[in-house]
């Protein structure tokens, strides 16, 4: 049987980790043994993060919309009320989107939401 060096393989696996390191601050991008700690941390923060960026823009939409129903006089509850009587279906991102960028779209959907509760 022959003799196998394993240079090449380790080398490989050592550069895939400090490629995946690039970017940090210290030793953690070109010292292996602490760029594994780093980049294992790294996917975990990912991994966390990619489940909070939807609660995060679901916060975000939440504040546009009561920022602008409180602009036309109602609190963001009785606004999502007053859709849901008058049976307009947007979702929070599309309510949001109109409450930054049509404005006047916006108010008219808050006075068909204020009509809905006054019946």
């Amino acid at each position: 049987m022959s003799r196998v060096k394993r240079g090449v393989t380790t080398h490989a696996r050592h550069r895939k980790v400090i490629k995946a390191a690039k970017g940090y601050r210290g030793r953690s991008k070109n010292v292996y043994s602490v760029a594994i700690e780093r980049v294992e941390k790294g996917l975990q923060y990912a991994y966390r993060d990619r489940r909070n960026k939807k609660r995060d823009f679901r916060k975000l939409w939440i504040q546009r919309i009561n920022a602008g129903a409180r602009l036309s006089g109602m609190t963001y509850s009785t606004f999502m009320n007053g859709l849901n009587v008058a049976g307009i279906e947007l979702d929070r991102k599309v309510l949001a989107d109109l409450a930054v960028r049509e404005p006047a779209t916006f108010k008219s959907l808050v006075e068909q939401a204020q009509a809905a509760l006054a019946k």
